[in-house]
């Protein structure tokens, strides 16, 4: 059931019980769902914040004093001197000055992502009320990407009620026409997810119209290439492309399409060619099929920082905090 898949990550996430650090902390849903993960023992969240302002907002909200009293609240004010130095050092480079440094470190997302660098948080999530550019540059300026990784991308989490289990998609939100290294790049990335995820073995499929030169175009070849260069650099990955949607999910088609690939219809890692087909994928396998999208979830960076839907429920938060403290190292 992908209710259960869910449980099983919030009890993976409450054996660790990481701090995660939230900088929309008079936001509603935010504050709801840091009662919920503290009650929950599900991660010890931390607001970043004024206390008057985030008590003023709770009670706006609707939650007793004594909740929020059991959560971590920290100023950023509090170390606005130590982060602004630090910030300046990572800064110096692109001329950014140790006082828009200071300035900046006061700003929670940025403070968050100080945090984590600092070891101080395990991940921070954002995003009910800051756009995706907003929440993903701090992480970007202060820890960056994983060494070889160039750029950050993104996969789905998806989960069906039944015996189909559940997938890695990606990348559905971030990199919208991705080269044949950035394909790479993604697929190794979401083999690392579906390990970390799922519990098992990857088995990825590198996604197009053509299975196997059936059609040739250059988006065929860019995915073609992209199959070849994972194998080359992951020889151990059971992974092909380029396949076709049923060819990659489907044994029979898989078995016909294309005999000597090492899929044959049981991939759970599908790789998207482009951000057009991933997020409509995402969507119509959440809308039509009964799926649980389980994401945006950032992968390729150095440390976690995860960025929410603005549509999103407190439950969302909740789960994605659990699967923040999963990528922490």
């Amino acid at each position: 059931m992908a209710d259960r898949f869910l449980e099983r990550i919030q009890e993976r996430a409450r054996a660790r019980k990481l701090r995660i650090v939230l900088p929309e902390s008079t936001e509603p849903r935010t504050l709801k769902a840091a009662v919920e993960m503290k009650s929950r023992g599900i991660a010890e969240p931390v607001l970043l914040g004024e206390p008057d302002a985030i008590f003023n907002a709770a009670r706006s909200a609707g939650i007793s004093k004594e909740r929020i009293d059991s959560i971590e609240i920290l100023s950023p004010r509090s170390r606005a001197d130590a982060y602004g130095q630090r910030l300046h050092q990572l800064g110096r480079q692109r001329g950014l000055s140790e006082d828009e440094a200071r300035k900046q470190a006061l700003d929670p997302l940025y403070f968050g992502a100080l945090m984590v660098e600092a070891r101080e948080a395990a991940g921070y999530v954002a995003g009910a009320s800051n756009s995706t550019r907003n929440v993903l540059r701090p992480a970007l300026r202060v820890f960056g990407t994983v060494d070889g990784i160039h750029k950050v991308s993104s996969f789905f989490l998806m989960s069906f009620p039944d015996e189909r289990g559940q997938y890695v998609f990606a990348d559905c939100a971030v990199i919208p026409e991705p080269t044949a290294t950035d394909l790479v790049e993604i697929a190794q990335l979401a083999a690392a997810n579906t390990r970390r995820f799922l519990l098992t073995e990857p088995v990825v499929a590198l996604l197009s119209f053509s299975t196997k030169g059936s059609a040739d175009h250059p988006r065929t070849r860019k995915v073609a290439e992209a199959a070849e260069t994972l194998k080359a650099r992951s020889p151990s990955l059971a992974s092909d492309g380029e396949l076709q949607a049923d060819a990659a999910i489907v044994p029979e088609v898989g078995t016909r399409k294309a005999p000597a690939s090492a899929v044959k219809g049981n991939a759970n890692t599908l790789i998207f060619p482009d951000l057009d087909s991933g997020n409509i994928s995402c969507k119509l396998v959440e809308r039509l099929a009964g799926a649980s999208a389980i994401g945006p979830i950032l992968q390729g960076l150095r440390a976690p920082a995860n960025d929410l839907s603005r549509g999103c429920s407190v439950e969302d938060i909740v789960n994605v905090a659990a699967i923040t403290s999963l990528q922490a190292l």
